[in-house]
């Protein structure tokens, strides 16, 4: 698991730009944490680096999203769903197999319904950092699931390395 800390939406997107030059076909990246932490932003700046040219928006209404780039990109919100099986009635199986990346906010919450191969990143907002800034800042959590992410954990710490942050124990909810 890797912590980093952005303290801005540009930083938290110019993270997530350096995570998508890793982006491989069927890659799959849940996003969890609270609202208005920081995962749409997060997918804006992932997408703008695949060559996303349209404006990248949370399809909390729509559920899913496509835009196209250097990869196809399946931008999906679940926070509306009530039931796991809503997952698979989405299509995410077949968005994984038909060569694209998917991103799902709010993923942790449908993880048991996916395959068993990702990379979730925990956002959570920090009330007070140790420089005393309190706006924006955030830590992200990267936990690679399976043996796709687990392959690629160093070449993700290499990737965030300007962000890399040993979290306190207040800022990690003591965990």
């Amino acid at each position: 698991m890797i912590f980093a800390r952005t303290s801005s939406a540009d930083q938290t997107k110019a993270l997530a730009a350096s995570l998508a030059e890793l982006a491989r076909p069927g890659d799959l990246i849940l996003l969890a944490g609270d609202l208005g932490a920081g995962k749409t932003a997060f997918t804006q700046g992932y997408g703008a680096a695949l060559g996303v040219d349209d404006l990248i928006t949370s399809p909390t209404f729509t559920l899913v999203n496509t835009y196209e780039g250097r990869l196809e990109l399946n931008h999906l919100d679940v926070y509306r769903l009530e039931a796991m099986g809503e997952v698979l009635d989405l299509g995410v199986p077949e968005m994984l197999d038909d060569g694209g990346v998917t991103v799902i906010e709010w993923g942790d919450a449908v993880a048991p319904a996916l395959p068993a191969d990702y990379l979730e990143i925990r956002f959570t907002f920090i009330e007070t950092d140790p420089t005393g800034a309190t706006d924006d800042v955030r830590i992200l959590e990267l936990v690679p699931v399976g043996p796709r992410w687990s392959a690629r954990i160093r070449a993700v710490a290499t990737a965030v390395a300007p962000w890399v942050h040993e979290p306190t124990a207040e800022e990690t909810g003591n965990r």
